[in-house]
């Protein structure tokens, strides 16, 4: 058994360890609030987006776009948000995973044969950009160096390069993963097709929108209602417009759903830790007073067997 002097520096160094775990639990959990209180402040702007594009719904076959059509030929864009730091939980290697499994889907083969796929990426984040270049991937751009309180501002140069090379006709379809902010004990890593876009299914989230059936978060009772818009000039430059709009409001949403769900996953390992922290406590407290107690035991049965020798 270790003495008790071992005992109580290991104590000593758990307690100065819980310290720092629930300080940045705190942190963690100040941050969270903040980018929640962000994320719900930013679908106010979407859901007018949908009500725009909900009034315009009707011209959508009319519209003939590269935004809506699919190149015949070029390769896949895959855009991974991470974080820079760790202390996260499993956060990034959900993220890295499902960003792996998106390489070897079925998905991309399906119009090649099964034959290799060229994939890109536009890493976000350190852990994710160390990931895929450890795995020989290629990464066009990395972006880790983006602040904690990101703005649109901020997302501006990662969209611009994502429409850019989409509208040259270099990738064939572009795909983000992203961590999805549930609750604060729950984020969903999620994978979305974010070019090009799908008449189908745009037409068939604008039904539901309609319905009220939405089962988007951020919905609003009476938010979203058809207005009859006059426009003058062209309509196709219009839905372009929107179309680059929405692009660009979807990545910012994005990066805001991962940064809380990485703020919301920081705080509940670091409550993990420090409850761990206090639990090793409790039993290396109760080790150091039963070594404590065998010590007095050990010293009363000496002075006792030396005060018989005497007598």
């Amino acid at each position: 058994m270790a003495s008790t002097k071992e005992i109580k520096n290991r104590i000593k160094s758990i307690k100065n360890t819980k310290k720092i775990t629930k300080a940045m639990e705190l942190v963690a959990a100040s941050k969270m609030r903040r980018a929640v209180a962000t994320t719900l402040a930013s679908r106010s702007y979407a859901g007018y987006s949908w009500e725009l594009l909900t009034s315009l719904s009707g011209k959508l076959d009319e519209v003939k776009n590269v935004f809506f059509e699919s190149p015949k030929d070029g390769k896949t864009l895959i855009v991974l948000i991470t974080s820079n730091g760790s202390l996260c939980g499993g956060y990034n290697a959900q993220a890295i995973k499902k960003a792996m499994q998106l390489i070897k889907a079925p998905l991309l083969n399906k119009e090649r044969g099964g034959g290799e796929v060229l994939v890109d990426f536009i890493s976000i984040g350190k852990k994710g950009d160390h990931a895929m270049r450890k795995i020989g991937q290629n990464i066009i751009a990395a972006f880790t160096d983006l602040p904690v309180n990101i703005s649109i501002q901020n997302v501006n140069p990662i969209s611009a390069l994502i429409l850019n090379e989409y509208k040259k006709g270099t990738y064939k379809e572009v795909f983000v993963v992203y961590t999805d902010f549930v609750s604060a004990l729950t984020q969903k890593p999620n994978v979305r097709k974010l070019l090009p876009i799908s008449r189908e299914e745009l037409k068939e989230l604008i039904e539901i929108e309609k319905q009220g059936t939405s089962p988007d978060k951020g919905r609003q009772e009476g938010l979203y209602s058809e207005i009859p818009y006059l426009i003058e000039g062209d309509a196709n430059k219009l839905i372009e417009m929107l179309a680059e709009k929405l692009i660009r409001m979807q990545v910012y949403q994005m990066l805001l759903e991962s940064g809380a769900s990485e703020q919301s996953a920081r705080m509940v390992a670091m409550k993990n830790a420090s409850e761990a922290a206090g639990e090793m406590i409790d039993n290396l407290t109760l080790v150091f007073n039963k070594a404590r107690q065998a010590g007095i035991t050990q010293e009363i049965s000496e002075i006792s067997a030396g005060m018989a020798s005497v007598s």
